[in-house]
């Protein structure tokens, strides 16, 4: 017999998460790009509505996130009851993988995805399964090549986190048509208030046509809300129960709903947002390939940037630009240890990273 209490075969097989950095030492001044946090901060009016919820954090949250839900319903035209509110996008995918997989069951997701996909896969004693990539890109012919009948879910990332790439929706359409209907189909689109392509869709549209599809979303990039970990699921009203029955009575706090309604309705807010992204995701791009960079194309608010070989490798580069407190994100855990991820600050902030860049780069 075992002399302490034993988790679960598996759980300590997991390799815990580990998010952005956030401190430097020796310097005055930090520009966190580990993240991919909004430039521009929230909305003043979800600061507004964080302060006034304080009053009454004595008292339980409204369990349902009723008014949330139909704010949301009413900015995207969605059915407010088939809405699930969570904290964090982290936590539906926690919950769905919970609900419809376990022991025996294989959760698949492409080669380079989010790494909550495979945490929340082994902590449910499912297994989880990639798929190959295509030039840092979902490739659906590897994705249903690899199912099998255990595939329980199919985590697709549209866009992907980390190299910022997309599939169209023909494709997810193309994807979905060939899966059993018994697989669950996550379609993660946190970064999708991002995108500017006419032939993009965040998956909105092909959950109220099919039961076996679920649309994540966050507001935690666009809405800047990252710190009230917030997040909701559009899907079937059979997944809506589910989810409902296995989430926390509470899960969404008092504080969280009241800004994320106030977030919602600052349409200037978020159209700044959007616009300074527009601007700025290019003009960071074009800035690194001058200084001969390779820069995956990304839609998102982010970038990933292969370096070249030691001594101007990625992980002298993220020494260096930390030593000037510039926080970016190592990729060595997503498979890309060539990469690093920098996501679109402020004007000062992507000026300065620019010049500390050319500055790594300068021949000794």
């Amino acid at each position: 017999m075992a002399d302490s209490p034993q988790p679960r075969p598996g759980v300590l097989d997991i390799a815990a998460y580990v998010g952005g950095e956030a401190k430097a030492a020796g310097v005055d001044r930090i520009i966190k790009l580990s993240s991919n946090e909004s430039a521009l901060g929230p909305s003043p009016k979800a600061i507004e509505a964080y302060k006034a919820a304080a009053a009454d954090i004595h008292r339980y949250p409204e369990g349902g996130s009723t008014d949330l839900r139909e704010a949301i319903a009413h900015q995207f035209g969605l059915d407010a009851s088939r809405i699930v509110c969570t904290a964090g996008s982290d936590e539906l995918i926690a919950l769905l993988t919970r609900a419809y997989a376990g022991p025996g069951d294989e959760v698949l997701y492409s080669q380079h995805g989010f790494l909550m996909y495979p945490i929340a896969a082994m902590s449910a004693g499912a297994t989880p399964v990639t798929a190959p990539e295509k030039n840092l890109t979902t490739d659906v012919d590897a994705l249903l090549k690899a199912v099998t009948p255990r595939t329980k879910i199919v985590f697709l990332a549209n866009p992907n986190n980390p190299t910022g790439t997309y599939i169209p929706a023909s494709e997810v359409e193309r994807l979905h048509a060939a899966l059993p209907a018994s697989t669950l189909l996550v379609i993660d689109a946190a970064y999708a208030e991002f995108v500017n392509r006419n032939d993009y869709d965040a998956g909105a549209s092909l959950v109220d046509r099919s039961p076996n599809v679920v649309m994540a979303r966050t507001f935690s990039k666009m809405y800047a809300l990252g710190g009230m970990r917030l997040g909701w699921g559009y899907c079937s009203a059979t997944v809506a129960d589910v989810l409902n029955r296995v989430r926390g009575p509470f899960n969404v706090n008092a504080a969280a709903q009241a800004a994320g309604i106030a977030a919602l309705r600052d349409l200037p807010s978020v159209r700044r947002a959007r616009e300074h992204n527009d601007v700025w995701l290019p003009w960071f791009t074009a800035e690194l390939q001058k200084l001969g960079l390779t820069v995956n194309p990304s839609v998102a608010n982010f970038v990933l940037v292969k370096f070249p070989k030691a001594p101007k490798d990625a992980d002298a580069a993220n020494a260096f630009l930390q030593s000037r407190g510039i926080l970016v994100r190592k990729m060595g855990g997503y498979g890309l240890p060539e990469w690093l991820r920098m996501s679109i600050g402020t004007e000062e902030e992507m000026r300065l990273v620019v010049a500390a860049v050319a500055e790594f780069l300068k021949p000794s």
